[in-house]
């Protein structure tokens, strides 16, 4: 064995000694620790909800609101309004959802190549966050890989009210278990730390539009 190698292992042979009893501990310690953060809203749906979707219009993504019923020819007429032909959807997207008239390229192990060849992209979400206007993706049957929602250049999301959360706690506490990939959209992608200049669509979409489900009152309240 190499010294490099025998050091190696040397050094993981200490740091497995000194954390052999951490994991009995971890579950407690965490348990203790103070949370003087605020960790719920105060608002009221409808307060949420409109903070909501300021946020996404402060980020420049357009928002359009429906009703369940309403939501398949919601997503036509933004289909329609976009100019664009051909989108990219994950396997599990309803198929209510997939307007006639438009190319559809479900994506059941499509290559790099066949979805940056797409003009869009539509798909569902896991949650909204209103303080940051954040949707959250966990890339679910309905939510699809993280390649189709940043290789095209637009993006139309479904957001259900129910889903809106006020806090970012409230939506971890929403979570039964850490999702294994979650991402977390605020708006198009853009970024200004190109010599301090706003470049769009840098490391995802240039455009994002939302539609958001005005769910129950019941379920908008839960």
């Amino acid at each position: 064995m190499s010294t490099v190698a025998s050091s190696r292992q040397s050094i993981l042979a200490r740091i497995r000694a000194a954390t052999l009893d951490a994991s009995k501990h971890d579950a407690s310690a965490y348990a203790e620790l103070p949370r003087h953060y605020i960790r719920a809203g105060s608002r009221s749906a409808d307060e949420r909800l409109a903070l909501m979707i300021e946020r996404l219009r402060e980020y420049e993504a357009e928002v359009a609101e429906t009703t369940p019923v309403a939501l398949a020819g919601t997503i036509a007429d933004q289909l329609t309004a976009s100019g664009r032909h051909s989108f990219v959807v994950p396997a599990g997207l309803p198929t209510a959802w997939l307007a006639a008239g438009f190319e559809w390229k479900i994506d059941r192990g499509l290559t790099t190549a066949e979805i940056e060849q797409a003009e869009g992209a539509v798909t569902a979400s896991s949650c909204g966050v209103a303080d940051s206007g954040t949707i959250v993706l966990h890339h679910s049957a309905d939510e699809g890989r993280r390649a189709i929602t940043l290789l095209p250049d637009w993006h139309l999301c479904i957001l259900r009210a129910s889903q809106v959360v006020e806090t970012l706690p409230e939506y971890f506490d929403r979570c039964a278990e850490p999702p294994k990939l979650a991402t977390y959209v605020s708006g198009p992608s853009a970024t200004a730390d190109i010599e301090m200049t706003r470049i769009k669509g840098v490391h995802g979409p240039r455009f994002l539009h939302v539609i958001l489900v005005r769910d129950d009152d019941k379920d908008r309240a839960g």
